[in-house]
């Protein structure tokens, strides 16, 4: 039985319409707020808080992140990345990275460099829960006072 042209054309591009939503969806779209009880701060003292806001934004996601450090001092980042792994400015305040470079490896995991005056200063591995209600962020490198860390911060979606 041959199927006609019409009705083969529709079907591949709902194919290609499903693929591409498939593809485009991230997984980190809303806000997460850090468990600090389910998190490990070496070497420490760990974050009082942190709420990272990830949105869509033209052809990236911007994300804000909001962190309270050990000290009770306040650093926001803002940024809008792409998983191209290029570099991506990094604006706000008491932050390490001057930009950051994101590389989607499969729909739940990603891996950043960070970068600061053309050094790298840290990499990080994102992980998405399957469920979508949490996720792991480990941070390997400098913190903004130049002081090596290894972080492990899990976080609960909030919406």
């Amino acid at each position: 039985m041959e199927i006609p042209r019409f009705r083969l054309t529709k079907l591949f591009a709902f194919g290609v319409f499903v693929t591409t939503s498939l593809w485009a969806t991230d997984l980190t779209l809303g806000t997460w707020q850090l468990n600090v009880k389910k998190s490990r701060f070496l070497p420490g003292p760990a974050f009082q808080s942190e709420t990272r806001t990830y949105e869509e934004q033209g052809d990236g996601v911007k994300v804000t992140i909001r962190t309270v450090d050990g000290k009770g001092r306040q650093v926001t980042s803002v940024f809008v990345t792409t998983p191209d792994g290029q570099q991506h400015a990094v604006s706000g305040s008491g932050g390490p990275a001057d930009s950051v470079g994101l590389r989607r490896i499969n729909e739940f995991t990603a891996e950043s460099i960070l970068m600061h005056a053309g050094r790298e200063i840290a990499k990080t591995t994102r992980v998405v829960s399957e469920d979508g209600k949490s996720m792991t962020i480990t941070y390997k490198g400098l913190d903004p006072r130049g002081e090596p860390v290894d972080y492990t911060l899990r976080f609960d979606r909030l919406k």
